[in-house]
């Protein structure tokens, strides 16, 4: 079936011959007179009448390479024999997400061959010929989790298979099972089902906690903190079995959408209620020992130690007097460039990506400044730590939802926490400060507590601010 349609411009002639070909074509197996609908909107994620999907794709058009109509009656059969299996299956994938990217950031030093990795000895020329050189320490438990996981990347699913290694195949399952919302017991039956149809040697986890599992041993957790729905505090540490907020009286949970289901859920236990508020907290202590536990990676967090040029030229933070002045002033801390020096970035933005509806969600990233310039903001170098939830900006009450944070940023300056660099072979006590703070001028005020409005307004010259009142233009300026 000609499909070249479908990069034709909208409303073009061809394009509405094209559609009206698929709209006939997909009819055909519809299910109660509705069809999966392929629009740049929907993304297959709902059904709808023959005549509704023609007007969803006339108006925002089809998802971007879906060439083989799958879930519109198209049969695998009709694909040539020259595409490959497994490019159909990430094409199919892609169409829900970013699943090349999601694997990146899971893995993204998989390329870079860290030499940790290799369990045996390594080989070196030395000046009478090749000699045998023992690593100088063994990683720790948690790197040796992480190194077995990412050997799995290598290895085949079964014996013969080349679509699939064990890696590729658990976080496919697992991404589809979130993106469907399909339940731990529905994912654990379609794992004993697979079990059967594949080879008997094939390496697929038993049930939904063995994947779990494999997944948690990358140190890629997410934490869920209930918060109280005004922002006075979180559920967190001793104040977790709290029902209602201390300070407000407002229940912990959501309300019930129905006197029958207030009566059901009064009697349920907390497990089975939902939470007004829920801040994500993603730790950061296993992220920056992910740094190290490549061999390329980790020599490049020693780059503005070792390799930066001096030369008077501001190329790099370190490169600031305020980066000096702070090894000056902790010596310790500076004599180690493996510690890690962290921006924080904090700002609102709508995630519906409806501007009409009125809604900021907080995400606060973290930017590790040991990389070199043309690393350290890339995005696969940003560090997501806390994602803190709306509709509402936090405001002041910012500080409430960055305690998990602050938490550990104290225990990474205080203590430090072990951690295995692969470029040497050593194990060392990683530890992090938090140089600066990047955000616009409202943001600026709800992070630091001082406000940046008024006659005091200067966050730098505080109390001796000069500022004036312009009496008809009804405004406060600084000079």
């Amino acid at each position: 079936m000609d499909k070249s349609w479908m990069d034709a411009k909208k409303g073009s002639k061809e394009y509405l011959q094209g559609l009206d070909s698929f709209v006939e074509f997909a009819a055909r197996t519809a299910c109660q007179g509705k069809i999966s609908c392929p629009c740049r909107n929907c993304r297959h994620r709902y059904m709808f009448e023959v005549e509704v999907v023609r007007d969803h794709l006339y108006s925002f058009g089809m998802v971007k390479d879906y060439r083989t109509w799958l879930f519109n009656g198209e049969s695998e059969s009709t694909l040539t024999t020259t595409e490959s299996g497994s490019s159909r299956v990430h094409e199919t994938l892609d169409q829900y997400g970013n699943f090349h990217g999601m694997l990146h950031d899971l893995h993204p030093m998989h390329d870079m061959a860290p030499d940790s990795m290799d369990e045996g000895p390594s080989v070196q020329q030395g000046p009478e010929g090749p000699a045998l050189q023992q690593p100088v320490e063994a990683p720790n438990d948690d790197a040796k989790k992480f190194y077995d996981r990412i050997q799995d990347v290598e290895k085949p699913l079964y014996e013969g298979c080349t679509k699939f290694s064990i890696f590729s195949a658990i976080v496919v399952l697992y991404h589809l099972k979130t993106l469907c919302g399909w339940t731990n017991k529905s994912f654990t039956l379609l794992l004993q089902v697979l079990q059967d149809m594949f080879p008997s040697d094939a390496k697929l986890p038993k049930d939904c906690y063995e994947a779990k599992k494999i997944i948690t041993d990358l140190g890629l957790g997410c934490e869920k903190i209930h918060a109280c729905p005004n922002d006075c505090m979180l559920y967190w540490k001793d104040k977790s079995n709290l029902d209602a907020c201390p300070h407000c009286e407002v229940s912990r949970w959501k309300p019930p959408e129905s006197p029958v289901a207030d009566k059901t859920q009064a009697s349920s236990s907390k497990s089975k209620k939902k939470a007004a508020k829920v801040l994500h907290w993603f730790p950061l202590k296993p992220r920056l020992q992910r740094l190290f536990l490549s061999s390329e990676l980790a020599t490049n967090m020693k780059w503005h130690a070792t390799c930066r040029t001096n030369d008077g030229v501001m190329r790099h933070p370190a490169d600031s007097e305020a980066w000096k002045e702070f090894d000056d002033k902790h010596v310790e801390f500076a004599s180690d460039p493996r510690n890690v020096r962290l921006g924080l970035a904090a700002d609102g933005f709508n995630p519906y990506g409806n501007m009409s509806t009125t809604h900021s969600t907080w995400p606060v990233v973290l930017v590790p400044y040991n990389l070199p310039p043309w690393m350290c903001m890339k995005r696969s170098s940003l560090i997501l730590s806390l994602v803190i939830p709306g509709p509402t900006s936090p405001g002041i009450a910012i500080d409430v939802y960055l305690q998990p944070l602050v938490k550990e940023l104290r225990e990474l300056w205080d203590v430090g926490v072990e951690s295995f660099d692969a470029s040497s072979n050593t194990r060392f006590q990683l530890r992090a400060a938090l140089m600066w703070t990047i955000n616009d001028f409202p943001a600026y005020a709800d992070i630091s507590g001082w406000s940046t409005k008024g006659l005091l307004a200067c966050p730098c010259c505080m109390d001796d601010t000069e500022s004036r009142y312009l009496k008809h233009g009804r405004k406060i300026v600084s000079k």
